[in-house]
């Protein structure tokens, strides 16, 4: 794979003729390396995030070897990498995956928030000699969502006297059983983790049943221009004060599952003006592709021009952007602030777009096809070292 000091000089080198999504993996493995010396267990990376080879080779490269994953394809997929450990954490599952996950692959980890999926997971598990002795179930909690950019309470999770019943019934069946949750996408204050874990500790009680593990799941924040959480440490330092308050053994397994974290900041795309229409820029990249988030969720990305030198004083302005289909849902709001001269022929950096922008682009109209590069300087914005944004200053952690 070809390397540039910096998406400048891509630009320059290649004049693409298609969008390409520029990895930086040394960015992603310092991410896990944060993680891996600050969480006080085991890190787990959402594979739904990005499965690019290039990233992923960075996070195993940091010392990261479990790895959450949500789907058959997935878990085939990341079934691949050398002394992976899986955790199927998806709480409805095929039969077929299931039986293929524990069967095929080895797969003992599996999550569940019903009485119908923990039997589902019990039937297709057993072999000729009876159930399955070796699972490690996770009950799934519903926690309320605070300060996420996306609520994920509403589609799974149980909570009350029906999840103090599974929890009884799951320890029948587990060899180690443990409960998650998962705080929300994009949760930009630790708070949220601290009413998680007092939730999940009064439920445990209510239970009376010994816990094995606990996973504290995803959510955990990068860093945009609208949305500059809190340092990643104060995340870590309010995890640690909630786990010694529950009603668990001192040697209870801890597990968390990053995705958008460890590598929101290790990926950007860089696009082309094809058209501009006053503050709208049409480019060839959008809602169809890597700018999903931005188009659907409103997410802001850090940006900037990239394909030629612009005068320190020069004016930033906000502009909006239009992907390239035929679809008028193919918008993204924005604000994008870039160059006031910006104009056809131009490229742009979209920064941060690690997270789920690789992972959702499809082909819509023909499109959703890229370039693969990798750059190594540093990324636009960062929660762990210096963005390149000129007046925006990125979160310490």
């Amino acid at each position: 794979m070809e390397k540039f000091a910096s998406a400048a000089q891509l630009v320059a080198s290649r004049k693409p003729e298609k969008p390409v999504l520029a990895a930086r993996p040394h960015v992603a493995g310092r991410a896990a390396r944060f993680f891996l010396d600050s969480f006080p267990g085991s890190i787990a990376y959402a594979y739904k995030a990005n499965s690019s080879p290039f990233l992923i080779g960075a996070l195993y490269g940091a010392g990261i070897r479990s790895f959450d994953v949500a789907s058959l394809p997935e878990l085939e997929d990341a079934a691949t990498i050398p002394g992976a450990h899986l955790h199927f954490m998806h709480p409805v599952k095929a039969r077929d995956a299931i039986r293929r996950a524990y069967h095929v692959y080895g797969v003992r980890t599996f999550a569940l928030d019903t009485e119908d999926e923990l039997w589902k997971i019990a039937e297709e598990t057993a072999g000729d000699r009876g159930p399955a002795p070796d699972l490690e179930l996770y009950v799934r909690l519903a926690v309320p969502a605070m300060n996420s950019r996306v609520p994920l309470e509403r589609k799974f999770g149980i909570a009350g006297q029906k999840a103090a019943k599974l929890l009884v019934k799951a320890r029948q069946v587990a060899h180690k059983l443990g409960v998650t949750f998962h705080v929300g996408s994009q949760t930009t204050t630790p708070d949220a983790y601290a009413h998680a874990l007092g939730a999940v500790g009064q439920l445990i009680g209510k239970a009376g049943v010994v816990v094995d593990a606990i996973d504290v799941g995803g959510g955990f924040p990068s860093i945009y221009p609208d949305s500059q959480p809190a340092p990643l440490s104060a995340f870590m330092g309010v995890i640690r004060e909630g786990i010694e308050k529950l009603p668990v053994r001192e040697d209870v397994q801890l597990v968390c599952e990053p995705g958008r974290a460890l590598v929101a900041e290790a990926e950007s795309l860089i696009v082309r003006v094809d058209q501009r229409r006053g503050n709208d820029l049409y480019i060839n990249d959008g809602a169809y592709g890597t700018l999903f988030d931005a188009a659907h969720l409103g997410f802001v990305y850090p940006a900037q021009l990239v394909s030629r030198e612009i005068p320190a004083a020069e004016t930033l302005v906000p502009f909006e952007l239009w992907g390239p289909t035929c679809d008028s849902i193919d918008h993204m709001k924005g604000p994008f602030l870039l160059p006031a001269s910006v104009r056809e022929g131009d490229y742009i950096e979209i920064g941060n777009v690690g997270a789920y922008g690789r992972a959702l682009a499809g082909d819509f109209n023909g499109y959703g096809r890229y370039e693969d590069a990798i750059l190594l300087d540093e990324p636009l914005m960062s929660m762990y070292g210096t963005g390149r944004i000129a007046g925006v200053a990125a979160a310490k952690s």
